[in-house]
């Protein structure tokens, strides 16, 4: 297992205020890189315009009128 750290501090002596800035700052980053986009929902005029887009729309296609 590797015990090597992700990040060090090269220069300088960073006060515990500072640090935790740091760390807040590398943890956001990352946890939004790593979401999955979540696609917006369709809007209601969207749907609107297509009232029988469903599931089963299709099947409902091939029934006589």
């Amino acid at each position: 297992m590797n015990t090597e750290p992700l990040v060090s501090i090269l220069r300088g002596e960073p006060t515990n205020v500072e640090l935790a800035a740091l760390v807040t700052v590398l943890l956001t980053a990352s946890s939004r890189a790593d979401a999955p986009a979540v696609p917006p929902p369709a809007s209601r005029w969207a749907r609107s315009a297509r009232p029988s887009m469903r599931p089963s729309s299709w099947k409902a296609s091939a029934l006589p009128r």
